[in-house]
């Protein structure tokens, strides 16, 4: 059976555990709210792009450009872009 000290030592290390993670969730929470707002304030720049792209996709020769193609989707793929910082 464990004895006082290392019960003392195993909820002090718990506690410390705790401080850490809830240290952690803080960041998380930061880092997840500041992202939010840096995507809510490119979806101006990426609603008038898609605007542009629709405008200019009537004047191109769709033969040219076989990704232009209408036919049935199959698959889905999410492609990120992101900086290395």
């Amino acid at each position: 059976m464990a004895n006082l000290k290392d019960i003392r030592d195993r909820i002090k290390s718990v506690k410390s555990i705790q401080q850490v993670t809830k240290a952690m969730k803080l960041v998380a929470a930061a880092k997840m709210r500041k992202a939010q707002e840096r995507m809510k304030e490119a979806r101006p720049y990426a609603d008038r792009l898609s605007e542009v792209i629709t405008s200019l996709l009537p004047d191109v020769d769709r033969s040219l450009l076989p990704l232009l193609n209408v036919r049935e989707i199959k698959r889905e793929a999410l492609v990120v872009v992101t900086s290395d910082r």
